[in-house]
């Protein structure tokens, strides 16, 4: 920094070195005694030093001020130091019209998102009603193709309840209701919606009732367990699926085609398919992504386990209910 303000004063010490020595010259030739150059130009050097010094002590307290300033939001950069120069207050007037333009593109993008969130919501309600209608007409007729449209209407409704969660996954307004309830109430709840697939597949399910009380959100815990369970049948061809719970980890273990150990890393991250996706042709890599970040949102842990051609087990922990009152 003193390097900074020699060099920001280098014009005065430059002036004061060649007045120096313009006087030096002139009186030499007048034969006068450099004594009397030599004691003003100390003197003059003196305050020369002492206006540096002074320099350099406001440019670090101003230094000291900006680097607390730059660990706030841009938003709240409003009180700067107090300008000195034409051109410090020129720079001012920039970062405050630059300031006013970021916070007029912020509140345009906020309303186009709200705009655009509010819409989705609306379109994912209303595609409810036809959903539903769609599965009454269905039940009167008991056909094979009845079932399967039965299954591909479910899989439409789920594709839907998808999208809601992803709308609301970072909402401010998101309805997280913990309490206790039994964990067989939604197993059960998830396994009476899937029994047509588990019919027409001939998985078989392997599942006693757990009677056991956990303390969390029953909604978006249902939505994981369908999810897990819906992925389990999508990528199991023959075989089964077991339902068990341990020591508050509900474990969900199929006998599929497994999940190649390149992929378990990235299995929960967005949009991230893996191999058994890209050959599906029908996977979004979204599921697991929502289960991850419901899981976390409801303090709980998910794990997948998996063998290539042998099977997967996803594993939930239940028992951390620590902070819930962050959420």
């Amino acid at each position: 920094m003193i390097r900074s303000v020699v060099w920001e004063n280098r014009s005065i010490i430059l002036l004061f070195a060649v007045s120096v020595l313009i006087f030096s010259i002139v009186f030499f030739f007048y034969g006068i005694p450099l004594e009397a150059v030599f004691y003003p130009a100390l003197l003059t050097g003196v305050i020369i030093l002492l206006y540096v010094g002074y320099a350099f002590y406001k440019r670090k307290r101003k230094h000291a001020e900006l680097l607390e300033m730059a660990k706030l939001p841009g938003q709240l950069m409003t009180r700067f130091p107090h300008n000195e120069s034409m051109l410090e207050e020129d720079y001012q007037n920039i970062i405050h019209a630059l300031q006013k333009e970021e916070m007029n593109a912020e509140n345009d993008w906020n309303h186009r998102y709200q705009d655009m969130l509010d819409y989705y919501t609306t379109w994912a309600h209303q595609i409810k009603t036809p959903i539903a209608s769609m599965r009454l007409l269905l039940q009167e007729e008991d056909s094979d193709d009845a079932r399967r449209l039965n299954e591909e209407v479910m899989r439409i409704e789920q594709y839907v309840n998808m999208v809601l969660a992803f709308l609301r996954l970072d909402s401010t307004s998101t309805d997280y209701v913990f309490r206790h309830f039994d964990m067989d109430d939604i197993i059960k709840e998830n396994i009476k919606k899937l029994a047509p697939q588990f019919i027409r597949k001939k998985i078989a399910l392997v599942y006693e009732p757990i009677h056991i009380q956990v303390l969390s959100d029953e909604k978006w815990l249902s939505f994981v367990i369908e999810q897990i369970l819906s992925n389990a049948l999508k990528y199991t061809n023959s075989g089964s699926i077991t339902i068990t719970m341990k020591d508050m980890v509900l474990s969900i273990k199929d006998t599929g085609i497994g999940i190649a150990r390149e992929d378990l890393p990235r299995v929960f991250e967005k949009s991230y398919t893996g191999y058994n996706g890209r050959s599906d042709k029908k996977a979004s890599g979204i599921g697991l992504y929502l289960c991850k970040q419901i899981m976390t949102k409801l303090n709980h842990t998910i794990e997948i386990r998996s063998v290539v051609n042998e099977g997967t087990e996803v594993l939930l922990d239940l028992s951390r209910k620590e902070n819930l009152t962050q959420l």
